[in-house]
């Protein structure tokens, strides 16, 4: 189990986003986070709730995808109306994708081009408005393009740094962009004005393919480590029994 894909990778990394949480609800969204969720509740974050996406939370890790997803365990209740008490207090991590991020963490996920008369029409604002303000977001994008990583977004559907310190103390006490996973590395905003960092490429990715890669002009620290590889016991854990449909086995 040696070799292991871009994909696999990218799962672990986006377990890693959840360590410390401890006891909260982590919502990923798409499959490389339900994966990467997964891999962190069978491994260093036993505590963290995680539903079947509709009203039940579920004590196991059921693989996701293919006819075992179904073999959940229920051990309690989250109706829909539940959900936003976790919201409102903080106590929720959730990944989300993006189709427009910007230098400071605003995410689009509404529209391409102008608001008024879009070019493309998107998913809408969906939960992203209250998710960056209420709690801690962290975003997955499997395709790093200058066309997703802008220098501005045509309309903020997720509230990024900036925007969140003009809001005031009130509104950014839980807001926390964690960090954002590509499959080109990992990204956070641990800089003074709080603009996007490069914390790590992945294995056989290089930072002038990520610089390249990136619409606007990113904090590159002088020595960049490289995102950590799956362990033995994690890839047999993903290939036996999270992801044995080899959903983040398709990318080499």
């Amino acid at each position: 189990m040696g070799e292991f894909s871009r994909m696999e990778v990218c799962a672990v990394a986006c377990a890693e986003a959840f360590r410390g949480d401890g006891e909260i609800l982590a919502s990923p969204m798409g499959a490389v986070p339900a994966v990467g969720v997964r891999l962190a509740r069978a491994t260093f974050e036993p505590d963290l709730l995680l539903t079947d996406g509709v009203a039940a939370l579920i004590a196991n890790n059921p693989p996701v995808g293919g006819p075992g997803a179904a073999a959940r365990v229920v051990e309690g209740q989250m109706h829909y109306r539940a959900v936003f008490d976790l919201v409102w207090w903080g106590r929720r991590h959730v990944m989300m994708g993006a189709s427009q991020i910007d230098r400071f963490g605003n995410q689009n996920i509404a529209c391409l081009g102008d608001p008024a008369r879009p070019k493309v029409q998107l998913l809408g604002m969906r939960g992203a408005p209250g998710n960056t303000i209420n709690h801690t977001t962290s975003y997955f994008v499997p395709d790093h393009s200058p066309r997703v990583f802008v220098e501005q977004v045509d309309v903020v559907s997720g509230v990024g740094y900036d925007r969140a310190a003009k809001l005031g103390a009130q509104a950014s006490r839980f807001h926390e962009i964690r960090v954002v996973i590509t499959d080109l590395g990992v990204f956070d905003f641990k800089t003074p004005t709080r603009a996007m960092r490069l914390a790590s490429v992945h294995p056989g990715v290089s930072v002038e393919e990520v610089v390249e890669k990136t619409g606007f002009s990113l904090v590159v620290p002088e020595a960049v480590p490289e995102t950590r590889a799956p362990t033995e016991v994690e890839l047999r854990l993903l290939r036996e029994v999270i992801d044995p449909e080899g959903i983040t086995r398709g990318a080499p």
